[in-house]
């Protein structure tokens, strides 16, 4: 929450459908699948994504079917190809690294959490972390929030150059 607010505000980026927290919140907290309900933030990232609105969405897409939901929609639940190339290099997963005794830290600090501590353990056990063909970045939970929100801004603005540059390539 607090990444997504500094990240929000600093980059202008749009926070996804806030009103959908509130069941994501009640279902994670109950220890339920959230596969169904990945399809809500889904369609609020392609709503924004049509009206030309870069948007940043916290969310704990643990396993890589929970983040092919995100990119390709309900389509990825039948679907057994990987993700595809078109569609991959739209979203950017920022995937925060941290020990289970940093996090476990920090999540018992926070007041009001809408996330059991003891479920802690399930979502290391669930974890299938990012790797190719996703389009992420791993980040380290050790370093300070801002040091995160330079690292996280820097990575976006080598993708947009990227992006740029792979897009006049395209032209000639």
């Amino acid at each position: 929450a607090t990444l997504t607010s500094v990240l929000s505000s600093e980059l202008g980026l749009w926070p996804a459908a806030p009103a959908l927290w509130p069941p994501m919140f009640e279902y994670t907290k109950n220890g339920r699948d959230i596969i169904k309900l990945l399809l809500l933030p889904f369609s609020s990232l392609n709503r924004e994504e049509s009206a030309g609105q870069s948007v940043i969405l916290a969310c704990s897409a643990l396993k890589k079917m929970y983040r092919r939901i995100l990119v390709s929609g309900g389509d990825a639940v039948y679907s057994k190809s990987e993700l595809l190339d078109s569609a991959t290099g739209k979203v950017l997963f920022i995937h925060l690294d941290g020990s289970m005794e940093l996090i476990t830290s920090r999540l018992n600090k926070r007041r009001g959490h809408f996330m059991a501590p003891e479920l802690l353990q399930s979502q290391f056990d669930t974890l299938e972390p990012p790797s190719a063909p996703e389009n992420f970045i791993t980040v380290s939970l050790e370093k300070s929030v801002s040091e995160i929100v330079s690292e996280i801004e820097k990575s976006l603005h080598l993708e947009k150059c990227f992006s740029t540059a792979v897009s006049e390539l395209d032209a000639h």
